[in-house]
């Protein structure tokens, strides 16, 4: 099913060098019937490495697409912080390009329909691109957002520009690090791009990642983790550059990118250059920046573990909140399991009734908190912690306490 990394995603360099490895890992996505527990599951080794020469840092497995997205359990709507910032970009972006029932605006990616849903209220035509099934079937019956159950790359674009439609506004967002075929899609965004036409990519900054230690971000599902350099010359090479550049905090921390072809007219306003500058003086291509921080999550492992297991030997009992795929990787990685976790919370109702993935955690709605009221909960989706403490606010008013895992454990009781 999986196939090692022969050479660098982007570039094609062979020679890569190795700097965090998690050892073996089962699908983080892979949520587990009840039937499914009596079945042993397989696993794929989880190693991180570094492209010197384009700056890429990727993992090097690739699992074939189509297990990883035909059937998906991640549905964007759930988290009110991400349809916020849908909205919001949504809005932006139709002021500041003065679109209209003339323009085009696709999704690549598109999930359940949580961005182009506030394009297709304003009167823009919209169409996403959305290789789960599942996912895509929510889009079209419960937003009316016409969607395209494939994946993106090369081809798509070609056809969609045969039957005359190109983008005014092409969005990506947490899609890129997703990619087998990187150049492929990279070049079908191109095509697709209308002459005067942005894409307008977001990805989780590698920057953040390392000084962070989100290191629950990684799975087999990321094969790419982005720097501006790195990016710079993945899309060169297709014909495309960065105009603009913003540091969000979406995801633990990104970049949002605006692209467009080089024959675009577009103002730059020097944000690109000032983050190139930056990422030189920290060292974006030299393998001792990444190499450090293979130490730090070995370090961060051995303190989250040893918190909760004294929490546990004092008696206290402990759940977890958030059922994503970097909660699987934190506690398989960390050997946080059923010894130590009664069971696990998430919002999403596609989810509850499921297992995680490795650790066989149950699955609950949050009530389940106030009906058990554990002493503590492990934020796994630590990412959207002010929406869901808000949410959860009845269970840290009865005494109950958030433990945050990321950068550094820490406990959070009011």
């Amino acid at each position: 099913m999986a196939s090692p990394l022969p050479a660098c995603r982007s570039c094609g360099e062979r020679t890569l060098t190795s700097v965090l490895s998690l050892g073996r890992m089962p699908l983080a996505n892979a949520l587990l019937s009840a039937e499914q527990l009596r079945e042993p599951e397989e696993t794929f080794p989880l190693e991180v490495a570094f492209c010197s020469r384009c700056a890429l840092l990727q993992i090097t497995e690739t699992i074939p697409p189509a297990t990883l997205f035909r059937e998906y359990l991640y549905f964007s709507s759930y988290s009110d912080t991400m349809v916020e910032h849908a909205r919001h970009l949504a809005e932006e972006t139709i002021a500041s390009r003065h679109l209209d029932g003339r323009s085009l605006v696709v999704e690549l990616a598109s999930n359940d329909g949580y961005l182009l849903q506030f394009y297709r209220l304003a009167g823009i035509s919209v169409l996403g691109v959305e290789p789960a099934e599942n996912v895509a079937l929510v889009a079209e019956q419960e937003r009316q957002i016409p969607t395209l159950r494939e994946f993106f790359d090369q081809g798509v674009a070609e056809r969609l520009v045969a039957e005359g439609r190109r983008a005014d506004v092409l969005h990506a967002h947490n899609v890129l690090a997703h990619v087998a075929d990187l150049n492929g899609f990279v070049e079908g965004i191109a095509i697709l791009l209308a002459r005067r036409g942005v894409a307008i990519i977001e990805v989780p900054y590698v920057k953040d990642l390392i000084d962070r230690c989100e290191f629950d971000t990684i799975y087999h599902e990321h094969l790419c983790y982005y720097s501006l350099t790195a990016l710079d010359e993945l899309f060169d090479r297709h014909g495309l550059e960065v105009q603009r550049v913003a540091r969000v905090p979406i995801h633990g921390g990104s970049l949002r990118l605006f692209v467009t072809g080089r024959a675009a007219y577009a103002e730059r306003d020097g944000s690109a250059e000032r983050l190139r500058q930056e990422e030189q003086a920290w060292g974006v291509g030299k393998e001792a920046f990444y190499r450090d921080f293979g130490l730090r999550v070995e370090a961060l492992k051995a303190s989250l573990l040893g918190m909760v297991s004294e929490l546990k030997h004092q008696g206290a009992r402990l759940a977890a909140y958030g059922a994503a795929a970097k909660g699987a990787t934190l506690l398989n990685y960390t050997g946080i399991g059923k010894d130590i976790l009664d069971f696990v919370v998430d919002r999403s109702v596609h989810k509850q009734g499921l297992y995680l993935p490795g650790v066989r955690l149950p699955i609950y709605a949050p009530v389940k908190l106030m009906e058990v009221m554990p002493d503590y909960v492990v934020l796994l989706a630590w990412n959207f912690a002010e929406e869901i403490m808000s949410q959860q606010s009845e269970y840290i008013r009865r005494g109950g306490r958030f433990i945050i895992p990321i950068p550094e454990p820490r406990v959070i009781e009011t």
